[in-house]
């Protein structure tokens, strides 16, 4: 090519590059580069090995506790209760590091896009290789379905187009030119960008960035830098973990000093506080709070909505704000025709109304300068002509016999300069037809039938301003075969087709759920303004009043000003870049909220990760996006999101109901030890029992409260305030009272025992055991969250109902099995003895039920 037709800064270029553009790189020099700059991937990211997960595991409060009482029952001898702490930690460690075992994997799929081969240009010769082998300077030879392997900058061309979206979230290819647009900074029209697809044309480009220095390359390293913040359920159970320390510290000291006044055994001492710090950790909740994840995670992926991470399912519960993409999201992700408009008429139709005569002659031009191919099975070339040739066979065209009875001849390409496409086809020996497609102020400039083409122009624009996409058409019969310039004048323009990417009609009511349930959510995407505006208002996200949308260009003034208020007040940003995107998630997060974001491309996947729930597409979404987003909607539908939340609120409060259940029975095993030694009574509870209790009859009811349905409508209510405790100011003081109920229950029937039944401080304990076990049982039945007592979540729960069955057969065993019985120490037990543990463990049901209704605990 000759080099002097070049723009001056491409020829610049090559000087600058040392490249020959006739020529290219020679095989010597190529291979100097690659020393020189490195090989054409990108950089790797570390994976956590299992060794390092499975250490993680070890690193909270909780275990530190267990850990400790473990130790501390081996040195007095109590391997048997030492074993049973330390299986315990390693179940907990082990579900842990087999439920995460998916990090890192984002950069994998990243570098996944770049293992191609590709054609560059060396010593004049083309040459196939890896592109991983590309260097600064190769002249890239491309054409349509290449997936482009660096960065480039074009300097030969033919009716280039490329697909950008996973880049620029815009959904249609971009017509590739040799000259630097202005107007279009981020992404100028001789610039080619590594991993995005060819869709039509081919060319030839000089490459100027390889790796990490490709746009591609430094979203890989926005995606490393992004770091991920903790869920709020793992801070309020870190939070929950603290205060059980301190009360768990607090209390052993004072039953220590208690302990010496009276004259005790430091030995004895010591098993006690080791029984307390069993008493005052909830073994079971990390298990419990997994299976309830895990099945909400279960019942999600039912949904179509697959969840990667268990604590995400929580997090979404408290979601305040999520910014959401337009393609596919909230709209079907399909181009359609939308509108049509003939001759000179002035009114358009919709494009399932009845088409007559002249409409069928403007579809059949349609289908003539048409490049595309569609079939039930694949659908080939540009969206637009996919929707004309889909269009055009729905209303009974047949487009097989169309191209037979109007064979092509030749074709004038789409430019950008005469932005117009024709086609020319022999009907019969000596007659023909052009058919031609276009901007419609182009094909108005060539017809000779349009009477008023300001008043089109105008019809034109308003439909361009309802979010549609337009496309003119005209034709020409001649008895003779024309010049190469057939199209360029005498033509009879026939009409306007109207494009649009409709809206999903089952968004409406989701965001209205949203806007109830106080939610806000924006529009982030890539494509323009107008269409933004429309689609927005069409599903409901804006009424018709709103017409505000942030452009990427007036992002950055904004993020520059003290007061953010025009930014927190939009709910519609358009044109904007992977770093924008950042900018906003941290905007809100600064605030307080928790943000999910939602996205399908590679330019999404460093925002999906910076949001505490990124939510990738499945259908339509890179490898990139799902891997790095915690959770995958499979069927692209926004009202799933809007499911995952109900949901996520729904696993919060059960996993709050359940905390309070084990907590208060924790504490009611404390009070009982704590204030037995006040009392200077000997320890009504052994270590071994207290954990028995607390791994087997405590946790099955909890299990049951983890995975029931909360029966109160959860989308009714703004989301939770992230800065506010798992438990409640109101729930700590229903814990108390729930303990100290079923304390008053356990030591009553401790004394009536020994008082009036004559037993021993053994036999007493036995009667401690089975009454506490029993008790905590029948707890379950307190924490429902309506009036009626006997018709609520928690009697409807049938895992309840199982659960009480079940740990009603384990504690028989305990008594039944002689190994049980000698394990835990448990001695005979009358019949009359029994009616007294039955009557302490139901005793605190009316009398907690009784203070509920007189609302002392509100």
């Amino acid at each position: 090519m000759n080099s002097s037709s070049l723009p001056a800064a491409t020829q610049s270029l090559f000087t600058e590059l040392s490249v020959d553009p006739e020529k290219g790189l020679s095989p010597q020099e190529a291979q100097k580069r690659r020393e020189a700059y490195g090989p054409n991937a990108l950089e790797t990211a570390k994976q956590e090995s299992l060794l390092t997960l499975l250490v993680l595991q070890f690193k909270s409060l909780i275990v530190y506790i267990l850990a400790a009482a473990a130790i501390l029952s081996f040195l007095l001898g109590d391997t048997l209760e030492g074993y049973a702490i330390a299986t315990i930690i390693l179940i907990n460690a082990g579900l842990g590091l087999t439920l995460e075992w998916n990090a890192g994997k984002s950069m994998q799929a990243l570098r996944s896009l770049g293992d191609t081969k590709a054609r560059v240009w060396r010593s004049g010769k083309m040459h196939e290789i890896p592109s991983q082998e590309i260097t600064r300077g190769d002249l890239l030879l491309i054409e349509a379905g290449d997936v482009i392997a660096a960065d480039a900058i074009l300097f030969e061309m033919n009716q280039l187009e490329v697909n950008e979206s996973m880049l620029t979230g815009e959904s249609l290819p971009v017509a590739k030119s040799l000259q630097r647009n202005s107007d279009e900074e981020n992404h100028p029209p001789n610039r080619l960008y590594k991993g995005t697809l060819v869709t039509a044309g081919n060319g030839r480009a000089v490459v100027t960035g390889i790796g990490t220095e490709t746009e591609l390359g430094k979203i890989s390293n926005l995606v490393a830098e992004a770091k991920r913040n903790a869920t709020p359920l793992e801070a309020k159970l870190d939070v929950l973990a603290k205060r059980l320390i301190w009360i768990t510290a607090g209390l052993a000291v004072v039953y220590l000093i208690v302990g010496l006044l009276y004259h005790r055994q430091p030995l004895e001492l010591i098993e006690t506080a080791v029984a307390l710090a069993i008493a005052a950790i909830p073994e079971g909740m990390s298990v419990v709070a997994t299976i309830a994840l895990a099945n909400g995670m279960l019942q999600l992926a039912q949904k179509k909505v697959i969840v990667k991470r268990l604590s995400s399912v929580e997090t979404l519960g408290s979601t305040g704000v999520i910014f959401t993409d337009k393609t596919g999201t909230l709209t079907q992700n399909q181009l359609t025709v939308h509108q049509l408009q003939l001759g000179n008429s002035m009114d358009t139709f919709g494009s399932s109304e009845t088409i007559d005569l002249p409409a069928t002659d403007l579809l059949r031009i349609s289908v003539l300068c048409n490049n595309a191919s569609a079939s039930e099975d694949e659908s080939i070339g540009d969206p637009l002509e996919i929707a004309l040739l889909n269009f055009a066979e729905q209303r009974g065209l047949s487009i097989e016999a169309l191209q037979k009875t109007y064979p092509r001849r030749a074709e004038i390409p789409f430019n950008s300069d005469s932005r117009i496409m024709a086609t020319l086809h022999q009907v019969k020996h000596s007659f023909y037809v052009v058919a031609v497609k276009g901007a419609l102020e182009e094909v108005l400039k060539r017809s000779t039938n349009v009477s008023e083409t300001d008043k089109l122009i105008q019809l034109s624009e308003s439909m361009a301003a309802e979010g549609l996409r337009t496309l003119a058409f005209a034709k020409k019969e001649l008895f003779e075969k024309p010049a190469n310039d057939f199209a360029e004048a005498d033509l009879t323009y026939l009409g306007m087709i109207g494009f649009l990417d409709p809206a999903r009609t089952e968004v409406t009511p989701t965001l209205e759920a949203c806007r109830r349930a106080g939610i806000k959510v924006i529009m982030v995407t890539g494509d323009h303004p107008t269409t933004a505006l429309t689609i927005a208002t069409q599903v409901g996200l804006l009424t018709a009043n709103e017409k505000r949308a942030i452009t990427g260009k007036e992002l950055t003034d904004l993020f520059a000003k003290a007061d953010k208020t025009e930014l927190m007040d939009c709910r519609v940003f358009a044109r904007v870049s992977p770093q924008q995107k950042l900018d906003l998630i941290e905007l809100y997060q600064h605030t307080g909220a928790i943000v999910g974001m939602t996205g399908d491309g590679v330019n999404d996947a460093p925002a999906l990760k910076k949001a505490d729930i990124g939510i990738a597409m499945g259908l339509r979404g890179t490898q990139v996006a799902a891997e790095t987003a915690e959770m995958v909607l499979q069927d692209d539908s926004f009202t799933s999101i809007g499911t995952a939340i109900a949901q996520g609120r729904v696993i919060f409060e059960n996993i709050r109901k359940f905390v309070l259940y084990l907590l208060s029975c924790n504490l009611s095993e404390i009070f009982v030890v704590t204030v037995a030694g006040f009392l200077n009574v000997e320890a009504p509870l052994l270590p071994l029992q207290i954990l028995f209790i607390n791994i087997v009859t405590d946790v099955f009811p909890a299990l049951a409260l983890g995975v029931g349905k909360d029966n109160r409508d959860v989308m009714q209510h703004p989301p939770r305030d992230p800065q506010m405790p798992l438990l409640s100011s109101g729930d700590w003081r229903a814990l108390l009272v729930y303990a100290l109920v079923m304390t008053a229950s356990v030591l009553g029937v401790y004394y009536a025992g020994i008082f009036g039944f004559d037993l021993s401080p053994q036999e007493a304990n036995n009667l401690v055991f089975y009454t506490l076990a029993f008790a905590q049982l029948m707890h379950v039945f307190n924490l429902h969250s309506e009036r009626s007592f006997f018709v609520n979540e928690i009697t409807q729960n049938r895992y309840v109902w199982g659960a009480i069955g079940l740990c009603m057969l384990l504690l028989i065993a305990t008594y039944t099995i002689p190994f049980l019985r000698q394990v835990l120490r448990i001695e005979p037990v009358l019949g009359t003895e029994f009616l007294l543990i039955l009557a302490g463990g139901l005793l605190p049901i009316p009398i907690i039920q009784l203070i509920q209704r007189l609302g002392i605990l509100r």
